[in-house]
């Protein structure tokens, strides 16, 4: 089934301190994004690229934190984008660091709270993002959004997130970089972890249905968030936060095909690309290339490489 899809530009940078995601939505376009969903069928419009507020110099109790002030515009600026977008088709926000997911996935459950449907979130990612504004050490806001959207505490001045998502509506894929803090939180959760070695000892498939089969049974939306460092280094080096033995070529096109059959997904993030790290535009192209397969392109559909 073709599909609206609806490209929103999000260079937040200021998530983490390694600067160059700010670049990621113009790596996408000159990929061909664009071209690519154009091609299965899918119409096209690109919205540009979100332009936040200034920020208005809020603070809080942990001075590790950075950019806060920039990182809730941003928030409050792709949150409004978002859930405009999911009235009017399939958005596709093009990162930008893993910040962006504090609005973009309010945006959604905004959206979803007043269509009344549940939303679920599949987090593909080598780092669970489960830090609360007090336990981040680095700092760093990339690594917060899923203990936002859980609806933890712990975020003030943020905007109160919309309609914090049930924590057993939350899958993490992929995951193999989790600090204590977030262990611990995660613990008292029931969000469902499959870290690498649940993937290394079940395969990549029973976890996926049985989640998409959660889905579907209470006809949910899907919020895809899709993080360069879910694929292994050595195929997607353009990422400040790389950990070893993430998901291969085959591994991460297998569950885009999946999600593209499940028909479930309604939004997607694509995140963390920073193409100042890139090897001749080689990470940018292969997460299109993925965005291909979750919009409909097969295996046997894919053209044969020089390289």
């Amino acid at each position: 089934m073709s599909k609206h899809c609806i490209l929103l530009g999000a260079p937040v940078d200021e998530g983490q301190r390694r600067p160059g995601c700010l670049m990621g939505p113009a790596a996408y376009r000159v990929a061909g994004l664009a071209e690519t969903l154009g091609a299965l069928g899918h119409s096209v419009e690109d919205r540009g690229d979100v332009k936040p507020a200034p920020g208005r110099g809020e603070t809080c109790a942990n001075n590790a934190v950075h950019h806060l002030p920039e990182v809730i515009a941003w928030t409050e600026a792709l949150a409004g984008a978002t859930s405009a977008a999911m009235s009017d088709g399939f958005p596709i926000i093009m990162g930008g660091d893993h910040a962006l997911a504090l609005g973009s996935v309010a945006g959604v459950a905004a959206h979803a709270k007043a269509t009344g449907r549940p939303l679920f979130v599949i987090w593909l990612d080598a780092h669970s993002d489960f830090h609360t504004l007090t336990t981040t050490q680095s700092g760093n806001l990339h690594g917060t959004p899923m203990a936002y959207a859980a609806g933890l505490p712990g975020f003030d001045p943020f905007p109160p997130f919309p309609a914090p998502i049930p924590s057993g509506n939350i899958c993490m894929f992929g995951i193999r970089s989790v600090d204590p803090a977030e262990h611990a939180a995660l613990e008292a959760t029931d969000v469902e972890v499959n870290d690498m070695r649940v993937l290394d000892e079940r395969g990549i498939v029973a976890p996926l249905r049985e989640f998409l089969d959660r889905v579907r049974a209470v006809n949910g939306m899907l919020h895809v968030s899709l993080d360069v460092d879910f694929l292994d280094p050595s195929i997607a080096p353009a990422v400040g936060t790389t950990v070893p033995g993430g998901t291969t070529f085959r591994e991460a096109h297998l569950v885009m095909e999946l999600l593209h059959e499940s028909g479930l997904v309604t939004s997607l993030d694509l995140v963390e690309l920073n193409p100042f790290l890139d090897d001749r535009g080689r990470t940018a192209k292969l997460m299109v290339d993925l965005v291909g397969s979750l919009m409909g392109r097969k295996v046997f559909d894919r053209p044969t490489r020089s390289f």
